[in-house]
């Protein structure tokens, strides 16, 4: 995103446009204010206009963004705001209305090998394909280090470009950081190179580009659209009975770091919202895998609730409890008028004063009839509505 403000800045500057760049990591609203008002002037004196690019925009609040919105729209600036997080979650509706949204896509893997075989060439370390041959042994100390050359396996750049997940800067560094480990390191290794013959060097392997990472790289942003998109796709995976992927978005984000709680919470709601009558002790699975997350915590629980998301894709379903409240709120919210009052027989009453009101007069106690009792329950305006069945929409 920086990369491509410092191309439009470029190009800008031989239309005679200012270029301004402010990070919202540290700007301040004045700074934003006295960038404001120097376009302004520069508009009004010198006919020139203003790009102000906002680098990390999603870190200015709401009231800070809103400072923009009428030099947006009369043009004063020309805003570029770069962001991370999912601009629908992080930025003004009214100003995101006013902006075009363009979303840069991870890198492909073929793009990330591309760049890391330039890397490798601007470093002037050889690619060991996979039909070269070496040696076991390892000899030599860390002075010797710069007198052999440098060699890196073409599956270990291959990991690199699938490890680093489409970001570039990521691939970049993982590279370097593993090149840097093993000169430091200054071990060489004999290679048997079909081309060159038999010759000494520092050899970079698979293994080393994962120490380099130093982590398993498992992308998941606890607070971003990621974490939204994680539980939806567990809970559309339980919906649908896939317990594989169940288990495997469960570990995307207990891996990544999430909350096991919050799981915990989403699957009690799962199990009255899609499970509900169809398997009644499902709610109390749901429940005492709370219970256990919470009297444990990670790494502990995460087997707890591995089983009761498996539990809960192959648990039958059923959505009728869920419809039939969803039946009784728009009920609710469609109603005219005031709400009808709760029928007379159906009220207590515990005073002498109620009881001469006529509450609770008519009411027949259900346990001392042997047969079914004919009463109304309902207000007598919904008599006979029955919630079960699905409404037309």
């Amino acid at each position: 995103q920086t990369t491509l403000a410092h191309i439009i800045a470029n190009s800008s500057k031989k239309n005679g446009t200012r270029f301004v760049t402010l990070s919202a990591t540290s700007a301040k609203t004045n700074d934003v204010r006295d960038v404001i008002s120097q376009a302004q002037n520069e508009k009004r004196l010198f006919k020139r206009k203003t790009i102000l690019f906002i680098d990390e925009i999603h870190r200015f609040n709401r009231s800070q963004q809103d400072t923009f919105l009428p030099h947006v729209e009369c043009g004063t600036v020309t805003l570029i705001g770069a962001t991370t997080e999912n601009p629908s979650f992080q930025v003004n509706a009214a100003l995101l209305s006013r902006c075009r949204v363009i979303v840069l896509e991870k890198l492909s893997v073929e793009a990330m090998e591309a760049i890391l075989m330039r890397a490798v060439r601007s470093l002037g370390v050889q690619v060991l394909g996979q039909g070269d041959q070496r040696s076991s042994s390892a000899t030599g100390s860390s002075s010797e280090s710069s007198e052999f050359p440098v060699y890196i396996e073409e599956k270990a750049l291959n990991t690199l470009a699938y490890l680093c997940d489409g970001d570039a800067r990521t691939g970049l560094n993982g590279l370097q950081l593993a090149v840097q480990a093993r000169l430091a390191v200054g071990k060489t290794t004999a290679l048997n190179i079909p081309k060159g013959g038999s010759a000494d060097g520092i050899l970079v392997t698979e293994e080393h580009v994962k120490e380099g990472l130093q982590r398993s790289h498992i992308l998941y942003d606890r607070a971003g659209e990621e974490h939204y998109n994680c539980i939806s796709a567990l809970h559309k995976s339980m919906r649908g009975s896939d317990e594989n992927a169940s288990l495997y978005w469960l570990a995307r984000m207990l891996e990544g770091g999430e909350d096991p709680l919050y799981v915990a919470r989403r699957l009690v709601r799962f199990a009255s919202e899609d499970i509900g009558l169809a398997d009644p002790l499902a709610l109390t699975q749901a429940v005492a895998a709370y219970q256990g997350c919470h009297f444990i915590g990670m790494p502990e629980c995460e087997v707890i609730l591995a089983q009761c998301v498996v539990y809960f894709a192959r648990a039958p379903k059923s959505i009728e409890i869920y419809r039939a409240y969803s039946n009784v709120k728009e009920c609710l919210r469609m109603h005219t008028g005031p709400l009808p009052p709760v029928p007379l027989h159906l009220r207590n009453a515990p005073t002498r004063l109620m009881k001469d009101l006529g509450y609770g007069k008519g009411y027949k106690y259900n346990p001392i009839y042997k047969e079914p009792v004919e009463q109304d329950y309902l207000p007598q305006e919904l008599k006979g509505t029955d919630f079960f069945k699905e409404r037309k929409t």
